[in-house]
């Protein structure tokens, strides 16, 4: 059998794999995937970085949907997702990700569920969850209930997960009231989460319609500041549905439409703050064709609007309305040797401020753009067990709110954030080359990329001090001040490999065929980016250094055992404003067990396991966390744990 039939590489997470990998935040439950990092503030929040984009330049969506919260307006915002009730999650690289527009210019990460079923369901079935975990006093739970028949299906979810300060190899200084002044964790990285959904479909002989509603709520230390905790809450309404053959040369026409109201308030001491608040609507409508003289493809819209708004003294952004309409279409012509692809987007973006008025300090204004992208793909079948792969893409992003509007202390960070109304679309053009190759159990995929920016949208140090204020420069040094830093357009360039390889040892298949002791397979991963300034031939700040990491993993009927390492080489390669991080190589170590029983006739599964992260205690700083890099080291990666978990499913 060949290599998978892609174009793009995709990464996907799921079933047992995701179950024993699952972190409590979405950054750090696929942080180690080849071209895949995390922003790291604490243990509460983090966001995935890809290929060495982060914020507004990943999309997150939830079943292929946008998602409204405020993650990448500031670093220690968490994404309102809990990975335990989630099925799958894809990882989208490159410019495949065109179709999802310009905020999707270095990946898309869509977290599927079941929340909407989408296919007819027979009897009832069930999943639960529960875990416990050393290292951070890790409690954790969540059942989800499914059942209907060809007509109809429901489905209802729920989770709780409570964790204490997270454990670390060193003694940390705390101000936190009622903590010890020292301690060997992270002051203030406690956190509670809790939530659920409740959905159904109904099925005709043509297709489905479903609709599901969903609440996440957590409350969370910053770690940042010792005193300072964040509660949020996030509902989401969504209706999706799918009509098959509609029409005379549509095979299938289907549509999403969600609502989110997102909130969440800042506490210090337990004294409510500053409110950040975002709620908003995203439409999307997908047309797939009968195949015209061998092309297949889909044509779509999809519109979005939001509204933020930031209420207290702490507010660095004004209060803002965004909208967008987009126009895409993808289009696949298979071969004789392979496959080509195109793909084109076009958007209307606008913009608006509309200040605060508590805080004068806001423009106030309406901006406009039109940003288009192209993308062109081909694979080609070398052999039966090779292909090429090849992409092109040129994207542009519109601004954000907070790139063009925002002016003021950003505590999380220690900042001064000034804005730039007057900023153009940012554009860039991506190369992408690729080898796979897989045979049996055997694989092996590398991949290397560039993407040269022309208008990069840079939050960069301006070399000036301002007062809380907002006096520049101030002459009286016993003043608060904060280091002003300033979006500005500059050109850039990201470089970049990433590869992995699987390599059957022992097994079906493998170099030594015998099943006697089960299948041994040699798991191999690593990457690599470079991404400078090329105005001034700086590095960009906050890129992951080196990675590599391997694994063996054996298994042999219900038993499965996998242990390896992942190291990170030193990062030197950063700005004169941020600090160099040591490299470290993180072992761990997993072992599960599957199981089944049969209760009151129905059959169950059980699948039992165990996970050591970190088994040597090793001291280790994140590279890509804005807390190391430009701040004493608070919150160094977690210290040796022990997670064991038990998961049933009827």
């Amino acid at each position: 059998m060949g290599a998978a039939d892609l174009i793009v590489p995709v990464s996907t997470l799921q079933r047992d794999e995701l179950t024993q990998q699952a972190r409590g935040t979405l950054g750090e439950t696929l942080n180690g995937t080849p071209g895949v990092s995390s922003t790291y503030f604490g243990p509460n929040a983090s966001r995935p970085i890809i290929r060495g984009l982060d914020g507004d330049r990943i999309r997150v969506l939830t079943n292929g949907g946008a998602t409204l919260d405020a993650s990448a307006l500031s670093f220690d915002h968490a994404v309102p997702l809990e990975p335990i009730t989630v099925d799958r999650i894809e990882v989208l690289r490159g410019p495949g990700a065109l179709q999802y527009g310009g905020s999707a210019v270095g990946g898309v990460v869509n977290v599927i569920d079941n929340r909407i079923p989408r296919e007819p369901l027979d009897g009832v079935t069930g999943k639960v969850d529960l875990g416990v975990a050393t290292g951070n006093g890790e409690r954790s739970g969540a059942a989800m209930v499914e059942g209907g028949n060809q007509r109809y299906a429901l489905h209802v979810d729920g989770f709780d997960r409570r964790t204490d300060d997270v454990q670390v190899p060193i003694s940390l200084a705390c101000e936190r009231v009622g903590a010890p002044a020292q301690a060997r964790r992270i002051c203030n990285s406690a956190s509670r989460s809790q939530g659920g959904a409740l959905g159904g479909s109904v099925f005709f002989d043509q297709g489905y319609l479903g609709a599901s509603v969903s609440t996440y709520q957590t409350t969370y230390g910053t770690v940042a500041e010792d005193n300072v905790s964040i509660g949020m809450r996030s509902n989401r309404y969504a209706l999706e549905g799918e009509w098959r053959q509609p029409l005379v040369g549509l095979q299938n026409l289907k549509f999403q439409f969600s609502h989110s109201d997102y909130r969440h308030t800042e506490y210090e001491s337990g004294v409510a703050g500053t409110r950040f608040t975002n709620q908003g609507n995203d439409l999307r409508i997908e047309a797939k064709h009968q195949p015209w003289a061998g092309v297949q493809g889909v044509v779509g819209f999809q519109a979005e609007s939001g509204r933020f708004a930031a209420i207290g003294d702490e507010a660095f952004a004004p209060a803002s309305r965004s909208r967008s309409q987009a126009l895409f279409v993808h289009e696949e012509l298979p071969t004789r040797w392979g496959k080509l692809s195109a793909g084109a987007r076009t958007e209307q973006v606008t913009v608006r401020s509309l200040g605060n008025a508590e805080v004068a300090r806001f423009e106030t204004g309406e901006r406009r753009f039109n940003p288009h992208s192209l993308a062109l793909g081909a694979l080609w079948n070398v052999a039966p067990a090779w292909q090429l792969t090849s992409n092109l893409a040129y994207t542009e992003r519109a601004p954000k709110d907070y790139e063009l509007f925002a002016n003021g202390p950003h505590l999380a960070t220690a900042a001064w954030e000034t804005s730039n109304s007057a900023l153009r679309k940012e554009r860039s053009t991506s190369l992408e080359v690729g080898a796979q190759w897989k045979s049996g159990p055997h694989l092996a995929a590398l991949n290397a990329y560039q993407t040269r920016f022309a208008n990069y949208i840079g939050l960069l140090p301006s070399g000036d001090v301002l007062s809380a204020e907002g006096q520049r420069n101030p002459s009286d040094a016993s003043q608060t001040t904060y280091p002003e830093y300033r979006y500005v357009g500059i050109r850039a360039r990201f470089t970049g490999l990433e590869g992995r390889a699987t390599v059957r040892l022992v097994g079906p298949g493998g170099l030594r065929p015998t099943g006697t002791w089960g299948a041994l397979d040699l798991q191999l991963r690593g990457d690599l980016v470079r991404a400078i300034n090329a105005d001034t031939q700086q590095p960009l700040p906050r890129i992951a250094p080196a990675r590599v990491g391997a694994s063996l993993a054996w298994s042999q009927g219900p038993w499965a055992l996998r242990g390896g390492f992942d190291h990170a080489a030193a990062q030197s390669r950063v700005p004169s404003d941020s600090r160099a991080t040591a490299g470290y190589t993180l072992w761990n170590a997993m072992a599960s067990y599957k199981t089944s029983a049969q209760w009151g006739g129905q059959r169950t599964q059980m699948l039992w396991y165990a996970r050591l992260d970190n088994l040597t205690n090793q001291l280790a700083y994140s590279a890509t966390s804005i807390l190391t890099s430009t701040a004493y080291p608070k919150a160094p990666l977690p210290g040796r744990s022990l997670k064991l978990g038990l998961q049933v499913a009827f």
